[in-house]
């Protein structure tokens, strides 16, 4: 008995992980976490069932994308990153990262742009925000590290500025599972605008 359900266990990830990707791109859930625990209860799993970790949700994602919204996905993820970098070449005195979904090329319909500040003090990102006129409100951080998160609500697209210590620049942030979150200086973001512009 007990092998029969650890040979299912695999296939049961796998279900949720494809269901957490498809409520991603399709229903506008942004919170990976969430998107697993709706999955799992869409599926009529109990809340002890083990849950795919946030890269096998990422990876189904990617498929997802590329099955079902290839053309739309890329035109929405090109945006995205043009906007952010518009973003960030405004934010230069706070050392911006672009970082999540949008550098990772999953941004999808509903996705958000995540940049990392670092500044003496969260005030002072709004003192900023303020002085170019750039309307925003404060959302709930979703790790203690951060001192406050501003999300820019104006346009064609959420930002969120995840703003830490200035300290903190040289720090590796990881993701739940682990693994390191990578991030992106303007330059880089450049670098990846310049290579998927599409062909004239």
């Amino acid at each position: 008995m007990s092998k029969r359900r650890d040979h299912q266990r695999p296939e049961q990830r796998s279900r949720v992980a494809e269901m957490a990707a498809r409520l991603l791109a399709e229903d506008g859930i942004g919170d990976l976490t969430l998107a697993k625990r709706k999955a799992a209860r869409h599926l009529g799993l109990s809340e002890r069932a083990r849950l795919p970790d946030d890269g096998e949700v990422e990876n189904e994602l990617r498929i997802y994308h590329r099955l079902f919204q290839d053309e739309e996905q890329r035109a929405r993820n090109r945006q995205l990153l043009r906007i952010a970098a518009e973003l960030m070449a405004r934010l230069q005195d706070f050392s911006p990262y672009l970082t999540g979904a949008v550098l990772e090329g999953t941004a999808g319909r509903h996705a958000e742009i995540d940049i990392q500040l670092f500044a003496d003090s969260a005030k002072e990102v709004e003192i900023f925000l303020l002085n170019e006129r750039i309307a925003y409100q404060h959302s709930v951080p979703r790790t203690e590290r951060a001192e406050a998160v501003l999300t820019l609500i104006g346009g064609e697209a959420i930002a969120n500025l995840v703003v830490y210590p200035r300290d903190q620049e040289r720090v590796s942030f990881k993701t739940r599972d682990g693994r390191v979150r990578p991030r992106a200086r303007l330059e880089v973001v450049g670098e990846l605008l310049a290579a998927d512009e599409p062909p004239a």
